[in-house]
């Protein structure tokens, strides 16, 4: 009883609830007038983007799917570790893992099952308040004080972008004069452009490994499929956001 209580108190505490339920009571009060349309769109839309099972079948179209990596033993020479995976904590000096974290935490398995023999962490500064603030670097301190050695990290700590990422990564590849193979680490979502950028800056012998899925076997529970949740809203915003950016790139010709 006490966890059925905790998933409604959970739902009811939620501000994206409190704002959903007052569009409907809005909508109540203003049924008879003009203004019944715009509030009923608004509403509706609310609901569609914070469905999780509508969201989930948008989300699963975009999401890449790596060819079940995890489960075999194939071994890689190098890991491209993708940055972006979280924030620095400017009064503790260290770096604070979000939920892309996991980009680096299931490399880290592979790396200690021998699947990979080196590190490559790419990722400089995202701020333009503070481009000194490099996260590689950063990587590279925790990779450390977990007990992987100097010998084998390579870091990149220029870039901005996926683009930059892909360009500066293969300027260092090419002077150690590197030809063995690669496993390219990034999120689900992220991974469409990030193999795409990669591909068309000439990497060779590049096998795409996937990190922190959005999606997984389809759900048909009630709350999934019928209580708004505004996780769903983060996911569709993210999806959204990768798709204008693979958009962009193209045009621009990084893809």
């Amino acid at each position: 009883m006490f966890f059925i209580l905790s998933k409604l108190l959970a739902f009811i505490i939620t501000p994206y609830t409190w704002v959903f339920f007052g569009l409907i009571f809005i909508l109540k009060k203003i049924w008879y007038t003009p203004f019944k349309k715009w509030v009923l769109g608004i509403t509706v839309f609310m609901y569609v983007i914070s469905n999780s099972f509508l969201t989930d079948e948008i989300v699963r179209a975009w999401e890449y799917c790596d060819d079940d990596i995890y489960l075999k033993d194939t071994k890689y020479d190098l890991a491209i570790v993708l940055g972006g995976m979280g924030r620095i904590d400017q009064r503790q000096q260290r770096f604070d893992f979000g939920i892309s974290g996991d980009r680096l935490f299931q490399t880290l398995e592979l790396y200690h099952k021998k699947r990979v023999g080196k590190l490559l962490i790419t990722g400089g500064s995202g701020s333009i308040s503070k481009p000194n603030d490099r996260e590689a670097i950063y990587i590279k301190k925790y990779l450390n004080a977990v007990a992987i050695p100097d010998s084998n990290i390579i870091i990149e700590n220029s870039s901005k972008n996926t683009y930059e990422n892909a360009i500066f990564t293969k300027h260092i590849l090419d002077s150690m004069n590197f030809k063995g193979s690669i496993l390219l680490v990034t999120s689900s979502f992220h991974m469409r452009r990030a193999l795409a950028i990669f591909n068309k800056a000439g990497y060779k012998h590049v096998t795409p490994y996937v990190t922190n899925k959005f999606t997984g076997l389809r759900k048909f529970e009630f709350d999934h499929c019928f209580i708004p949740n505004a996780e769903a809203v983060f996911g569709l915003n993210l999806i959204v956001r990768e798709m204008i950016g693979y958009t962009i790139y193209k045009t621009i010709g990084y893809i």
